[in-house]
């Protein structure tokens, strides 16, 4: 059988063991479903890895959740890492990473806070969930409150034009507690960023709204680390651009429009997908039995 590890900042376990786990678990979670968006998902793991295991503060006001801080995945499609970070801390368990899309289940395709209460936001629709947070981000302000706001956003949900009147209220505001990481993965659903609807010069565009920008390695756990030890040392909001490759860790995935989803992964491809990931015979057989 597979245990349920519960993760913290504090027990020193290794970070690319925590993101690779989690790796593995979007994956199964995925299998599971039946469909799902193992692209992206595995995209921006390292990211929430280090937000969920060293950025985001303990939660010592909010004692049942992951943080005092506060994540919205606006992203939503990337649900699966987001539920196998919350696995990773103990929040929910593996056994029920395999509901993922069920009839029922909390853990629907994309957050749903009205039956994952641990999320803070039902997101899916691109742009909503960043808007919601710069809100968030504002309201704290008033409140004279320290916690911080993080925002995952997908490069193509950058499209979205609803994302850039956020930009413009969040730095009219000077919301310091407010970052937002941009997965820029480069492709989307059907094809790359730049045959859509192109992004570049997206960093100077970030910096021409306000926001103090850095671009960063989206899969250098200490760059990540480094990076966002920097949040709130300005006097506005940040966006951290992470340069990552769509389906990272999984061979026959990465940097294929395909696998950005929904998906049917096969068996064979489940199997592949795992031992990619480092995952032997036995392993794999095992997820068919967690408890």
């Amino acid at each position: 059988m597979i245990s349920v590890k519960v993760n913290s900042k504090f027990n020193g376990e290794p970070l690319p063991l925590i993101a690779n786990q989690m790796r593995r678990d979007a994956i199964w979670s995925i299998y599971q479903g039946r469909s799902g968006h193992p692209g992206g998902a595995l995209s921006c793991a390292d990211l929430l890895t280090v937000l969920f295991h060293r950025t985001m503060a303990p939660p010592k006001r909010r004692p049942d959740s992951y943080s005092d801080d506060y994540f919205v995945l606006s992203k939503g499609h990337a649900a699966p890492v987001l539920y196998a970070a919350l696995a990773s801390r103990g929040l929910l368990s593996r056994a029920e990473l395999g509901q993922l899309r069920k009839l029922g289940s909390r853990l629907q395709g994309h957050p749903d806070v009205s039956r994952l209460p641990l999320v803070e936001v039902s997101t899916g629709s691109l742009g909503q969930g960043v808007s919601f947070a710069a809100g968030l981000a504002k309201a704290m302000q008033l409140d004279g409150g320290k916690d911080r706001v993080y925002a995952l956003v997908g490069d193509g949900e950058l499209q979205e034009g609803q994302v850039w009147e956020m930009a413009m209220f969040a730095a009219h505001h000077k919301l310091a507690n407010f970052t937002v990481i941009v997965d820029y993965n480069k492709l989307q659903s059907d094809s790359a960023n730049s045959e859509v609807c192109g992004l570049e010069p997206l960093a100077d565009r970030w910096r021409a709204f306000g926001w103090r920008v850095a671009e960063i390695d989206g899969h250098d756990l200490g760059a990540i680390e480094g990076a966002l030890e920097e949040s709130g040392q300005a006097a506005g909001p940040q966006v951290f651009i992470a340069h990552t490759t769509k389906g990272k860790g999984v061979d026959f995935m990465e940097g294929q429009p395909l696998w950005h989803g929904s998906v049917t992964m096969s068996r064979e491809q489940f199997e592949q997908s795992m031992t990619a990931l480092g995952c032997g015979v036995t392993e794999i057989e095992e997820y068919g039995h967690v408890r």
